[in-house]
């Protein structure tokens, strides 16, 4: 019964690990079903070749060479590496040792070897995007939302990364049986001269000890990413197959909205005949995140908030208060809210007098965005602030009447006169002087 211990506290550790992991991933998709449903079931072929070029192939990311090819190098070396995980979660279970080692021959040395090869490259990588956050400060890392926690959690998943491969190369160094097997010629092998005094039980404690906190740390890894800025790791994927496929500049429009306008300009051809009741809406444009669509929650889930939106937004670089990275950052924290608030009250949302508009985001944010289409552009996973902020503007105009002045002004020209300066038809030259 003792023999087969390890191998029931690795099933229950397991277990335990996975369980958790699959309720964040249910309360996740919980929380964007709280959006409004969209169509985004056009073009696969597209969308799919999208997620590859971007979301796998960090297409967007390599505009920028030197952090773009470190990311990559830390992006395919911790997925890479984590496929021995396979192999670890196997021995775990069956109380085997190495268990592909028996029918991969040299062939598993070279594999390890590689695989060893990427995790001291992640940690080179790691290293400088430390010292780029802490030593050189980069401005986009910094502003007046990345204080406290989101700070912190940057450094967290460094300093995770790092843990993890110093285990994995350790674990490696202190395998006897490995070592032998493969004569020392790896990386792991040049380590394992660290361990020359050490006696054969002590560095069977050490690569245990290794082993059992490598797919503990893994697992906690994965219940971490729930709470934190690197959940884009998963989300990114869906992100990047269901991010909008139209031009940057083309705005939706509300059929009901449309359909009115029709009918004030031609009666008779008013209604397109996929028009329907359903396209009859209760409110105009978004308040709270349950006014956003799943996309737009789907988007704050993801965003990485690497700053490269808020560092391209004229408003934000001309001295606005607006943050496209904060737009994010914001609508993400008022979905945790509500979601808690759901938790608290047996599945049910119970008013707790605040709103995404004006408790999280203002006004003044909103209008100082020019609608130019930077923040989406240089987004490394398309993420789409702007649609969220076009939402917020459109509730505050149709619902509250709540617009500046000149965009007023503007608007009632536009009414009287057919364009947006003050002459009528007959004078509509004079704006040029």
């Amino acid at each position: 019964m003792f023999e087969y211990l390890p191998n029931i506290i690795f099933v229950v550790v397991l277990f335990l690990g996975l369980y958790f992991f699959s309720r964040n991933l249910l309360r996740l998709y919980r929380n964007i079903n709280l959006g409004k449903q969209i169509n985004v079931s056009d073009n696969k072929k597209q969308r799919f070749v999208n997620m590859l070029k971007i979301a796998l192939g960090q297409g967007k990311l390599i505009k920028r060479p030197v952090s773009g090819f470190l990311h990559v190098v830390v992006y395919v070396g911790f997925v890479v590496i984590n496929i021995e995980l396979l192999e670890i979660v196997l021995d775990g279970i069956l109380g085997s040792h190495r268990l592909f080692s028996g029918f991969m021959g040299s062939f598993y040395g070279y594999l390890i070897g590689t695989f060893e090869f990427l995790a001291v490259s992640v940690i080179f990588a790691v290293s400088v995007f430390w010292i780029r956050r802490n030593v050189i400060k980069l401005k986009r890392f910094f502003g007046d939302n990345m204080n406290g926690w989101p700070k912190n959690d940057a450094n967290i998943i460094l300093y995770f990364e790092v843990v993890l491969m110093v285990l994995f190369i350790t674990m490696n160094a202190t395998d006897l049986k490995f070592q032998e097997m493969n004569s020392g010629n790896l990386i792991s092998g040049y380590v394992a001269g660290f361990f020359s005094d050490y006696s054969s039980e002590t560095l069977h404690f050490i690569e245990r000890a290794c082993w059992w906190a490598h797919i503990i740390g893994i697992l906690i890894f994965m219940n971490y990413l729930y709470f934190s800025k690197h959940l884009h790791i998963l989300l990114g994927f869906p992100n990047t197959y269901f991010a909008k496929l139209n031009s940057l500049g083309e705005i939706d429009n509300l059929n009901s909205v449309t359909n009115e306008v029709k009918l004030m300009m031609d009666p008779e051809t008013a209604f397109s005949n996929d028009a329907s009741e359903s396209d009859e809406i209760d409110k105009f444009g978004s308040s709270d995140v349950m006014d956003l669509n799943r996309l737009q929650l789907l988007n704050s889930y993801s965003c990485t908030e690497c700053g490269r939106c808020t560092s391209v937004c004229p408003a934000n670089i001309t001295g606005k208060k607006l943050s496209p990275r904060k737009i994010m950052m914001d609508t993400r924290d008022r979905i945790e809210e509500v979601g808690k608030n759901i938790d608290l009250n047996n599945g049910n949302f119970v008013d707790d007098g605040k709103t995404l508009l004006n408790d999280y985001i203002t006004k003044e944010e909103l209008w100082a965005c020019t609608s130019c289409n930077a923040c989406v552009q240089e987004c490394p996973i398309s993420i789409d602030p702007l649609s969220i902020i076009l939402d917020m503007r459109r509730y505050l105009v149709m619902e509250e009447s709540s617009a500046p002045l000149e965009l007023n002004n503007m608007m009632s020209n536009i009414e009287n006169n057919g364009a947006p300066w003050p002459y009528n038809q007959m004078d509509r030259l004079n704006w040029k002087e």
